[in-house]
Order: C-alpha cells, then sequence, then structure tokens
C-alpha cells in the first residue's frame, strides 16, 4: 500500500543502479576529517547537502512520516535510512564504454501510526555483490491496518466495507544482470499472513470464501531493463519491467491466482541552465496492473495516483498514465506539477463501462545529496475525493 511504503522509507527499495557519465562519477569532494556541520555543507556551493554525511560517515537520512492518505486517515512516524558504499569497484563498464556508478548499498527502518487505528513498522535493504551482477531487495513488515473496500461497479453506488489486516507482508527480490547490459532478470517471493476482520461482521457474507483468505505466498518472474541516469530522482533514460507472480497452495499459499504488472517510466531533459544542468525534465509513466485466479479482494490491482486514496478504485484490471514535469529553478530547487488518469475493470465491469478517475497535483523539491541525485520535498494533489499532500525522498514513481 502506498502510505505503507512511504512510512517505512521503502520507496528506496525502489533504487537500482545510478548510471553516470565518467565526467560525472561520484566522488569524495574532501576528506572526511571536518565536524558534524562541515559535514552537512556541500563543498561545491556551501548550501546544505547531506552526501558525504551519507557515504563517507555511514550516516543515516531521517525521513519524517507525515500520513495523509484518505485510505489509512492522518498520522505520522519515522523512517531512517543508512547509505554504504558497496564493496569492489564503485563504477563498472558497459558494452558501449560508458561508466556507470554502482549505487551504494541502503538499509532502512521505520514506524508509523494514524489516526483511523493503523500502525505499522519493519525494515528493508537494497544490496549489490560482484561489482553490481547480483542485486537484493526486500523487506518485511508488521502491520495493523484499517481500511475501506469499495465495492467495484459503475451502474450501483460502491459499498464501503471497513476491514482490519493485522500480520506479517513480506517481500524478497532477487536480480541478475545479463551481460553488461542495464539488462536484469529478478526472481522474487511474496509472502502475506493476515487476519482479516470486518468493522460488521456481517459484511464478510459479501464475498466468497476464497476471497477472504488470509495467507498467500508467491514466487515471481521479472525482467527489467533500466538506463536512467539516476534511480534516485532521474533526469533522462527510462525504464522498462514486465512481471509475473503465481501464488499456489504447494508453496504455501490458500489461493492459487496469478498477479501481473507492466510499466515504464521515461524523463526527457530539455532548456539549460546557466550554471549547467538541465531546466526542465518531463515525465511519463504507464502502469498496467491485472490479476487471475482465486485473488483475495484485499489483493485486487487498483488505482495508484497522487491524490486518490490508496485501493480506492479496484478491480481485476488497472491501468494509469501519468506526466509529471520539473522546473528546475536553481540547482537546488525544483517545482514539479503532475497529473495523472486511471481505470479499473475485470470482473465486474467491462473496460468500457470501467471506472476512470483524475487525479492532479504541484510539489517543491529540494537536491539534498548532490553526489546521489537525490531530492526530496512535498507534494500536494487533488483527486476526485480528496486533498492531500506527500513527503517524497526521490522519485514518486516505483
Amino acid at each position: 500500500m502506498k502510505a505503507l511504503l512511504v512510512g517505512f522509507g521503502l520507496s528506496m527499495a525502489m533504487v537500482m543502479s545510478t548510471p553516470v557519465d565518467a565526467a560525472d562519477e561520484v566522488t569524495t569532494d574532501a576528506p572526511a576529517k571536518d565536524g558534524f556541520r562541515e559535514l552537512l555543507q556541500d563543498p561545491a556551493d556551501s548550501k546544505f547537502d547531506m552526501s558525504r554525511w551519507l557515504l563517507e560517515h555511514k550516516g543515516f537520512l531521517p525521513v519524517p512520516i507525515i500520513i495523509t492518505d484518505p485510505a489509512v486517515g492522518t498520522g505520522g512516524g519515522i523512517a531512517l535510512t543508512f547509505f554504504h558504499k558497496p564493496a569492489g569497484a564503485t563504477t563498472r563498464t558497459d558494452d558501449d564504454g560508458r561508466k556507470k556508478m554502482v549505487a551504494p548499498d541502503i538499509y532502512g527502518f521505520g514506524a508509523m501510526r494514524t489516526s483511523n487505528g493503523s500502525q505499522a513498522y519493519g525494515a528493508g535493504a537494497i544490496l549489490h555483490f560482484d561489482d553490481d551482477r547480483w542485486r537484493y531487495r526486500g523487506g518485511v513488515a508488521k502491520t495493523d491496518i484499517n481500511l475501506d473496500f469499495y465495492t467495484p461497479g459503475r451502474f450501483l453506488p460502491p459499498q464501503q466495507i471497513g476491514y482490519n489486516m493485522d500480520g506479517i507482508m513480506s517481500l524478497q527480490q532477487v536480480f541478475k544482470r545479463l551481460g553488461k547490459q542495464d539488462l536484469f532478470v529478478g526472481l522474487a517471493w511474496i509472502y502475506m499472513d493476515l487476519d482479516i476482520g470486518f468493522d460488521v461482521e456481517s459484511d464478510s457474507d459479501r464475498f466468497n470464501p476464497k476471497e477472504l483468505s488470509e495467507r498467500s505466498s508467491g514466487l515471481g518472474l521479472s525482467l527489467e531493463f533500466d538506463d536512467r541516469d539516476n534511480t534516485f530522482t532521474p533526469n533522462n533514460g527510462w525504464l522498462g519491467m514486465i512481471e509475473g507472480n503465481f501464488y499456489d497452495d504447494l508453496i504455501g499459499s490458500d489461493n492459487d491466482f496469478q498477479s501481473y504488472r507492466g510499466h515504464a517510466f521515461g524523463y526527457l531533459p530539455f532548456g539549460r541552465l546557466s550554471s549547467g544542468g538541465d531546466r526542465f525534465v518531463l515525465g511519463g509513466r504507464a502502469d498496467v496492473r491485472w490479476a487471475n485466479g482465486d485473488i483475495p479482494f484485499y489483493r485486487l490491482p487498483y488505482i495508484d495516483l497522487r491524490g486518490i486514496g490508496s485501493a480506492r478504485y479496484q478491480d481485476t484490471r488497472a491501468a494509469t498514465l501519468e506526466t509529471e514535469l520539473r522546473w528546475n529553478m536553481t540547482p537546488r530547487w525544483a517545482l514539479i506539477a503532475f497529473a495523472g488518469a486511471g481505470r479499473t475493470w475485470g470482473r465486474h465491469n467491462s473496460f468500457g463501462d470501467g471506472q476512470s478517475e483524475v487525479a492532479k497535483g504541484t510539489g517543491v523539491r529540494y537536491l539534498i545529496a548532490r553526489q546521489l541525485g537525490l531530492y526530496t520535498g512535498i507534494d500536494y494533489a487533488w483527486g476526485p475525493e480528496d486533498e492531500t499532500f506527500y513527503i517524497q525522498v526521490g522519485s514518486a514513481w516505483h
């Protein structure tokens, strides 16, 4: 769920390698002998910057959790992410002779609580091995979450059903680079063991027994291509990924079902700052998710857009298109504007009768770690029912 992933700081777990040109290779700007204040100041422009604190001193990046997602109410908490330079080479050379940085290893943990009684805590990591030929990313969370399920359907008013999920969620992924290309094949294990309860006990009668199953265990395969210049806050390049996850009683799942996802993110820079760098970056996102079989009601695909509550619009098929424009006003500060549309259909409606929703918003960013190309900031978004804001660390797209 979007609110939880942001809360744990596990959005970092979507970070892969951070390609850079040879001339832009990440280096240490000064010996690690300065005091705390100097470590938080970039020698290049004397601005506040956490690059050296994170990379040289194994410092942590505190991520304040401010949750305003309509799905879980308002709340907060704290997440800490730790960066560590990988063992071995810090750069590699691809088949085209371009030098690219091996991104640092990242560890994170956090906890949160919201006004509707939801609470969770968890930990995750992204690791690189054998000069970035192998990668691991994953996390485990203990959740006690209160949500609403809205019955799909265009011609009947949706019925709001309150429910609780209390249990363990785990995602474990391993990736192998194919040759020297930015192409990876991945294997995943997704596990959830949850107790499902309803605010009104009789609401359970709205679902068949398969839709109420509480344990799901699945293996996944994926193929991912990523040549973005920076996966923290990309400026150019694109990412494309297709994945399929297969749940079966032979691997501990109560139900047999399948979930699939295909998504692509692209970035196009234009204009130049007088001090160098790109004045504007235009991004585009396409995301399609679908599920087959006896999928539990709380695992249905949904519209994933800023401004729309998590899992507000669900069905066995969901598609999203979104665009974002970033205006780099200075080398440190940027404004963004974004807009997107999503549609659900499948089990309850044909594509033509599916639900379509639009959301839009604006935000501000600060380059908090220049050597990592990492921006952080706040987004404010308008959806069909609500207005809300999000704390962003890196890209909002995962």
